[in-house]
């Protein structure tokens, strides 16, 4: 493909992404946002997925097969099980007007400069090789695609410089970000053209990889079943199906922990996913549409990979430009043209991100506070210093992409693609511990976080950074075999004599453990300064503190005049924005803006805050401190302030657990509220049955009365048969009022209980006896095992025997007749004695075994199968049981009968004898 129309092509759609990006900055400028959608929100952090995803995922999947994974794994773990952390980094972020992640780790350790300029000087240089592996790709990708290197494996280092497309696409991208990454001096507003072009990028770059996979299942091959049966038909290549490189490679946890961090160490990472934020909830619809993202812009990796291997014999393709090499070989020029869209795409949406995020930390965390330090250039006596801030980011923004140049010549060749981002992975990665222990742990300090951070870059420096030299031949060879000075001892691949480890989890334990290790270590024995206390409390208590109160824990107090902290604010934001910011607070409130006023100590805090947004919060600190008088206020003072900020958070700590006893309050009330509606309702269905109970034996009897009345001749057999039914209805009707009259005793405590040692197996025995002619009446076989000798409980004989009656009753009313068998038992139990009623009726599902001994329960349904009773029968017999210090229960299932027992406790002073001899049986037919 000819050369000239491959980089006209670049050049056309890098005008389109200026076309996107300039018509979305014009859009905000007139109020509308194009990136105040959650789907633009969660496009922009594909940033993530750079040329490494593009082509060195396919060239790490065919030496490692599924081992490129954990570099997703990572992120996908974190945003769906780490959105504690996300959210908590992001509205700090926003209290604090964090223009970088060197600006959030400064003002968490007390806005601390030397920390931020640290963190700001490890992120340039540790995300070097990453800028130098999307200049590799971009160089390649074009060698291959204009035949000038059909290989794919690169021109080498030692190219002429001005005949090194990577050099002029370094330049390309160092425009691009300029002029949409520096248009505002305010580096903690939005970026709208930026986003907007990276989130178009992200859709291409996805569409133009998901076209090569189509192509290669479905147009070079039959579909995945073609696919896999030629790849397991290739022993060498069919081994990329299976888990053994992955796992062999032995970096699988290493990578997943180092992606994990990185999708929010990195600073380009951080910078759209936390500054660029428009709206806090948008973050919840990125949990599972960024993951999504990823899930499909790797779909076809592994096929990508094995067709390559398949195709091209070993050695003749850099496996890392399988991507554009398959569809050239197959004549599909448009397509791979198309896929070398996809993979500038991926590049120059990192570069432009990267570029201005590290062009922002090293305006205000380097330089700006160096300047402010220094007055070199008597900045207090310039009125306005926009241009002199601007001109820093450009330049630094351009000093960056040739470092990443830089790194691309003398060492990126040495390494492939995916190499060399795990080198810029290990970098960004030394940032965590103080990141997330500065969010949770308000123990973390100033100078724990500065010693962990030195002694992981430096561990990492010595173990990943100058070997990657020594392999390019910058650095001598001897120094990974033998050691500086032939000190094997220091091998930067197996330092103090650590073997066994591949050199990216070994750089990684060292790093992390004098990391972590001199972190925690460091700000255990420390004492952190009032700055820091109060910084800690604000980002560890985020949630629980409103703006107010973090504006309060402020400690800045100032005395300076209205008008001199506008003009302040008006150099580093420029006078027109200045004096709109102000403007606009005195509109929101009762803000007095008269020049010649003192500035109240919240409008002192309002100007810093503006001035964090443009330089930093450090820097801004140190800019208040050199301009207004008494900036600093005395350790009295901010003693007195840390406590009225205790003071604050404790009113919120108090008023959250009143709000949480009120809704605890509330769901009891309505809880309560619900119960009380059911008895209501238990009540008027109780009603119901009481007046349908009583009024049929009150029918009856009034029925056969009023026939003996009207019929005074009536033969004596059949008058002795109706008084025996008035006379059994009567004993019904006083069953019922007995039942009722029984429970109203016990739940007002007036019933009278004759307390002494009884004979449960006597009591059981003669309610057996009493209850045969009922089972016997309807065809049930009655069993009793009642032993010879049972231990004497406490208890009352009389209500024993209601219990008794109460359960043989239950079982007789619900056994079915003619095949019905009821079995009772009476067993020593633990510290008591136990009496079960077992029967073979229907049974109980799991819900009506809750509710059986409630008052007016009874399993049926109301309308049709109620059975005869009041509802109150179980419910007497477990207040009953109770009241004795027993307990009585259920056990049950549908179609497999019902065994209701209870256990009294046992009287050990008192065993009495039985008289029926153990396992009588009691058939149905039997005399009693």
């Amino acid at each position: 493909m000819p050369a000239s129309l491959v980089a006209a092509t670049s050049f056309a759609y890098l005008f389109l992404l200026f076309a996107i990006a300039w018509g979305a900055d014009r859009l905000a400028d007139r109020g509308r946002s194009v990136i105040a959608t959650p789907y633009v929100y969660a496009l922009s952090l594909g940033v993530f997925c750079t040329t490494w995803t593009f082509y060195g995922s396919v060239g790490r999947a065919s030496t490692l097969g599924i081992g490129f994974l954990p570099v997703y794994l990572g992120p996908t773990l974190v945003m769906t099980l780490g959105y504690l952390v996300i959210a908590k980094i992001l509205r700090i972020a926003k209290r604090q007007r964090s223009t970088s992640i060197a600006d959030f780790i400064a003002a968490r350790y007390g806005k601390s400069q030397l920390l931020g300029g640290m963190v700001a000087a490890i992120a340039v240089f540790g995300v070097t090789p990453y800028i130098a592996l999307q200049l590799k790709a971009v160089s390649i990708s074009f060698d291959l695609l204009a035949g000038t290197d059909p290989t794919g494996l690169g021109t080498g280092p030692h190219a002429a410089i001005l005949g090194d497309k990577a050099f002029y696409v370094a330049l390309l991208m160092a425009a691009f970000a300029i002029v949409f990454g520096t248009r505002s001096i305010d580096a903690a507003e939005h970026h709208q053209g930026m986003v907007a072009a990276v989130a178009f990028e992200s859709v291409v770059k996805l569409l133009s990889f998901l076209a090569v996979g189509v192509m290669v299942v479905w147009g070079i091959h039959d579909g995945f079943g073609d696919l896999f049966e030629r790849t397991a038909s290739n022993p060498a290549v069919a081994r990329l199906l299976t888990a053994e490189p992955a796992l062999g490679d032995g970096s699988w946890i290493t990578v997943t922990l180092l992606s994990m961090a990185a999708i929010v160490c990195l600073p380009r990472q951080f910078q759209l996913m936390i500054v660029e934020n428009v709206r806090e909830s948008h973050l919840r619809r990125a949990l599972w549409l960024f993951p999504l993202y990823m899930l499909l812009i790797n779909l076809f990796v592994l096929p990508v990979a094995v067709a390559g291997l398949m195709l091209f014999p070993a050695g003749s393709v850099d496996p890392d430009m399988f991507v554009l090499a398959l569809p050239l070989s197959q004549g599909w020029k448009a397509l791979a043209l198309f896929a070398f869209i996809g993979g500038l795409s991926a590049a120059t949406s990192m570069i432009i991100v990267e570029t201005v995020a590290l062009s922002t930390m090293v305006s205000n965390d380097l330089v700006i506070p160096a300047l402010l330090r220094l007055n070199l250039l008597k900045l207090d006596r310039h009125p306005d210093l926009t241009r002199l801030l601007l001109t820093i980011r450009r330049t630094a923004i351009l000093t960056i992409l040739l470092m990443g140049y830089g790194y691309f010549r003398f060492a990126g060749s040495a390494y492939a693609l995916g190499a060399i981002g795990l080198i810029s992975f290990a970098a960004v990665a030394q940032f965590a511990p103080a990141l997330i222990g500065g969010i949770f742990w308000s123990g973390g300090t100033r100078r724990g976080a500065l010693s962990g951070l030195i002694a992981g870059i430096s561990a990492w420096t010595y173990t990943l950074l100058l070997p990657s030299f020594a392999r390019s031949g910058w650095l001598d060879p001897g120094f990974l075999s033998d050691g500086p000075g032939g000190m094997e001892l220091l091998r930067p691949y197996a330092l103090f004599g650590l073997q066994g480890l591949d050199p990216l989890s070994h750089a990684l334990f060292w790093s992390m453990a004098l990391n972590v290790g001199l972190y925690v270590a460091v700000s255990l024995f420390d004492r952190p300064s009032v700055g820091e206390r109060v910084q800690a409390n604000a980002f560890v208590d985020v949630f629980r503190m409103t703006e107010r109160a973090t504006a309060a824990s402020s400690s800045w107090r100032g005395s300076t005049t209205v008008g001199e902290l506008i003009a302040l604010v008006g150099r580093f934001l420029g006078p027109q924005r200045a004096e709109q910011a102000f403007a606009g607070l005195a509109r929101g409130g009762s803000v007095d803006l008269r020049r010649d006023r003192q500035a109240s100590a919240e409008l002192v805090r309002f100007g810093e805050r503006l001035m964090a947004g443009a330089i930093g919060a450090a820097s801004a600190r140190v800019a208040l401190a050199s301009a207004v008088r008494g900036g600093e206020v005395t350790m009295p003072e901010l003693l007195r302030m840390l406590d009225e900020t205790s003071q604050v958070l404790e009113y919120s700590r108090q008023l959250e657990q009143k709000s949480a006893e009120l809704e605890r309050t509330s769901v009891a009330l309505r809880a309560a509220n619900e119960k009380l509606l059911e008895l209501d309702r238990l009540k008027d269905d109780f009603l119901s049955t009481v007046t349908h109970e009583l009024r049929t034996p009150l029918t009856s009897i009034r029925a056969f009365a009023e026939i003996l009345h009207d019929n005074p001749d009536i033969e004596p057999d059949q008058a002795r048969e109706f008084l025996h039914l008035i006379i059994k209805e009567s004993e019904r009707l006083t069953r019922l009022i007995n039942q009722v009259l029984d429970m109203a005793k016990i739940e007002a405590g007036e019933i009278d209980w004759n307390i002494e040692t009884v004979d449960l197996g006597e009591i059981v025995r003669e309610a057996t006896a009493t209850t045969a002619q009922v089972f016997k009446d309807k065809g049930i076989a009655l069993e009793a095992h009642i032993p010879d000798t049972v231990p004497g409980v406490r208890g009352d004989h009389d209500r024993l025997t209601q219990v008794a009656m109460n359960l043989l009753s239950n079982a007789a009313k619900f056994t079915p007749g003619g095949s019905g068998r009821v079995v009772v038992s009476v067993e020593h139990s633990g510290d008591g004695v136990k009496v079960a009623v077992s029967d073979n009726g229907p049974g109980l599902t799991p819900n009506d075994a809750e509710i059986v001994f409630d008052k007016f329960r009874q399993v049926g349904n109301t309308m049709t199968d109620k059975p005869q009773g009041t509802g109150l029968g179980l419910a007497i017999c477990k207040r009953i049981v109770e009241h004795l210090g027993g307990r009585i229960w259920v056990e049950s299932s549908i179609g497999h009968g019902a065994t209701f027992a209870f256990v009294i406790p046992a009287d050990s002073t008192i065993s009495s004898p039985a008289t029926t001899p153990n396992g009588a049986y009691l058939p149905a037919n039997a005399d009693q």
